[in-house]
This record gives C-alpha cells, sequence and structure tokens, in this order.
C-alpha cells in the first residue's frame, strides 16, 4: 500500500497548535514535512509544561506532553529567520517545497522576504497557507488571537455550560483547544483542495485560515437557530437544543448519556425504562413534542433512571438499540477495548525519553496506509540533515551557519 501524500514537501514555519496539527495531519498521511524553528527556544508549546516526557528512569525531559501532541512525524531544522542567511536557505527550502504552513501575524513575514507573494514567485505552484486570529483582512487582522478568547468571541462559550443562576452555572471554554483544532482540519481542507486544483492548473494559491472565521463556522446548527429565529442560545449544559432526549442522566451509581435520535429510538427508551406509554403521549410522540415539552419529559427520565446502575442500564440500552454511553475519564477512555482494538495509542521511539506516547491518527484506507510515526523530533534534529541533503550544504558550511547563530 502507498501513503496518499507520500509525493509532498510540507515547509511548516507555525508553532502553537492549528498550524502543527495540521502539519501533523499531513504528515500522517505521508507528506514529508520539515519544522522550521528558533534556535534554542523551538515551538512555543515546548515549554507548555509541565507534564514532560519522562525517561526510563523517571527523569523529566524537555519535550513538553503539549508540544508531542501536535508534531508527530516531522523533521526539526533550527534556522533564525531574522538573518538574512537564515532568510535565504528557508526561501531555498520553499523553492523546493509544495505547501507553506505559518501563522505569523498578518504582514510578519513579509520584513523578512518569506510572505506568500515573495515565495511564491520564486516558487508558482507552491501552496501558501497562513492561519492567523482574525485573516489577512477585516478592522481585526492586526490583533493576536489564541484559541480562548477565540471561542469567547465565537460564540462557543455562550452556548457552553450551565445557564446563568444553576450550579458552575456561566460560560465554559471547550476541554480542548477546539478552535484552533477545526482551523487546522480547515486548514488541511483547504491545502488538499488546492493541491488538487494544482493538478489541473499547474498553479499554486493563497490560503487565508481565521480561527474566528473556523469558530464562526463551526457553530452549525447553533447558528441557524439563531439565524433562522433571531433568538440568541442560551447554555443547556449537557442537554441539546434541538433533540429531546439527549443528554447526560445521573444513575445510582455515576452519570451516563442518552442521545435518542429519532421517535423509533425513543420508543425503545420507553420500553427499556417501562414506560411505553411515553411514545404514544402526544406530549413526547415527537421530536417537536419532545422539544417543547423538555422539561417534563426530562424529570420523568431522571426519576426512572436513578434506580440502576449505570451498567445495568448500558447493557440492557445496547441490547435494545438504544445510543447511550459512560462518560469516560482518559484512563478509562485508553482501556477501552474498542480504543484498543483501534490502535489509537502507540508508543515511539525518542531520542531523549527512550520511547513517547502518542494518539495515532483516526484515518483509516482500504487501499492505501497512513505513515508509520515518527515521534516528534527533538529540537533541531535534523538541521545537519535537512541542509545536507536538500540543500547540498557541506559539513563546513554548516559548521560556519551554526557558528554564526544562523542555525542550531
Amino acid at each position: 500500500m502507498t501513503l496518499p501524500l507520500a509525493h509532498l514537501r510540507v515547509l511548516d514555519l507555525s508553532r502553537v497548535l492549528a498550524g502543527p496539527f495540521a502539519s501533523q495531519t499531513l504528515a500522517d498521511l505521508g507528506a514529508d514535512v520539515i519544522k522550521i524553528e528558533r534556535p534554542a527556544i523551538g515551538d512555543d508549546t515546548r515549554s507548555w509544561g509541565p507534564p514532560y516526557a519522562r525517561d526510563a528512569n523517571g527523569h523529566e525531559t524537555t519535550e513538553s506532553a503539549y508540544y508531542l501532541s501536535a508534531n508527530r512525524s516531522k523533521k526539526s531544522v533550527c534556522i533564525d529567520i531574522t538573518t538574512p542567511q537564515g532568510q535565504t536557505l528557508i526561501s531555498a527550502l520553499a523553492e523546493q517545497s509544495d505547501v507553506v504552513v505559518e501563522n505569523f501575524k498578518v504582514g510578519h513575514l513579509a520584513r523578512y522576504g518569506l510572505d506568500a507573494a515573495s515565495l511564491r514567485q520564486l516558487n508558482p505552484r507552491l501552496i501558501y497557507c497562513s492561519i492567523t486570529g482574525f485573516g489577512q483582512t477585516g478592522p481585526y487582522k492586526d490583533r493576536p488571537g489564541y484559541d480562548f478568547m477565540i471561542q469567547g468571541m465565537g460564540g462557543l462559550m455562550s452556548i457552553t455550560g450551565h445557564g446563568d443562576g444553576l450550579p458552575g452555572g456561566g460560560p465554559m471554554k471547550t476541554g480542548v483547544a477546539i478552535t484552533d483544532l477545526t482551523s487546522g482540519l480547515y486548514a488541511t481542507i483547504a491545502i488538499l483542495a488546492s493541491l488538487n486544483r494544482r493538478t489541473l492548473s499547474g498553479l499554486g494559491d493563497t490560503i487565508d485560515i481565521s480561527l474566528l472565521d473556523c469558530q464562526v463556522a463551526m457553530l452549525a446548527n447553533q447558528a441557524m437557530n439563531f439565524l433562522t429565529t433571531d433568538r440568541v442560545p442560551q447554555r443547556l449544559g449537557n442537554a441539546h437544543p434541538n433533540i429531546v432526549p439527549y443528554q447526560a442522566f445521573a444513575t445510582a451509581d455515576g452519570h451516563i448519556i442518552i442521545a435518542v435520535g429519532n421517535d423509533g429510538q425513543f420508543a425503545a427508551l420507553c420500553h427499556c425504562l417501562g414506560q411505553d406509554d411515553w411514545s404514544v403521549d402526544l406530549r413526547f410522540a415527537t421530536n417537536r413534542d419532545r422539544v417543547v415539552n423538555r422539561d417534563v419529559l426530562v424529570a420523568e427520565i431522571e426519576a426512572v433512571v436513578l434506580n440502576r446502575r449505570s451498567a445495568e442500564w448500558l447493557a440492557m440500552f445496547s441490547s435494545a438499540g438504544v445510543p447511550a454511553g459512560p462518560i469516560n475519564t482518559l484512563d478509562q477512555v485508553f482501556c477501552d477495548p474498542h480504543v484498543v482494538a483501534r490502535g489509537m495509542s502507540q508508543t515511539l521511539p525518542h531520542g531523549l525519553a527512550g520511547r513517547v506516547p502518542t494518539v495515532a491518527s483516526p484515518i483509516r484506507f482500504a487501499d492505501a496506509d497512513v505513515a508509520t510515526p515518527m515521534a516528534p523530533p527533538t529540537l533541531g534534529q535534523h538541521s545537519d540533515d535537512v541542509l545536507q541533503s536538500r540543500l547540498g550544504l557541506s559539513s563546513v558550511d554548516i559548521a560556519r551557519l551554526r557558528a554564526d547563530g544562523v542555525i542550531a
């Protein structure tokens, strides 16, 4: 089997999460990804710890868990882009690349001749993907943007969390940087679309990805709930604005999720709960009715579900075809037999830690493969190799650049 993107070269000038997550996805699909990092410092997230990876003796390394989450299967090359020699090296690598990914502030790379216009003049086939907080245009374009603030500005926190006045109520961010991650996926989609278009036109493109745009786009049904009614959606905790019952329920020993998506599933749920009459009750018979009478129905279900343990309910619901599941902690997630069977947790050889864990790519093909993953690189791990093999620099050239502080 072949790797779908094995023919592609990606130059990754990004750091933190959105850009690195996009380039890691491309690397998982076989692309040769070179990550350019600042000498001595590297990607900002290298210092975003603890926790850090530990070696066989339990000693902390310099590799943060955060950095390890988004830089699998890349090559690290340390180049100081503020120096003329460094700019020349990066430009030369871009000439040989299919894709550049960067997430500097708008206009920042132009001062170094590493902006889209400059690099695409050198390489008209280049696809240049820029990821910023607010995009290349608009009144906020010069502002810095991080995931947390964009979750707030983009409306996600207004619909996440318990309602005002309830215990724990108030706006709440998600438990992972979902705006960054979604922006990285949108960037990947745009890059793949541009690569496909290039096969017809022979030319590259410049891609403008805005975290705020991506956050607004991913509001999905909640955005349309507002746009079709002019009513501002409110926080519902674990409940769903358009489907009932579709939320967490307390059991005798914990909590489970019941996620009924249609009237047939609701009838099956009613049977499991010993309340067949609910499925023909005009207050609950259709999803429209259940949404209107949400409070009454949810209270009825809560009273019944409290009478059994979680495992009992889940076994019963599974047999009846009722969508339901546990609320797992991460130790339970990675011990789940299905997650184990799908190979979602792996360990990889690593130069400092001996071995480091990684979460596998979720992409599966029937007639292709994803790349055998490599551990995220240590800082500057591949500087000499890339500069020799890609740019033809001699060991003397490399030593001189290192002595001058251009590379590390």
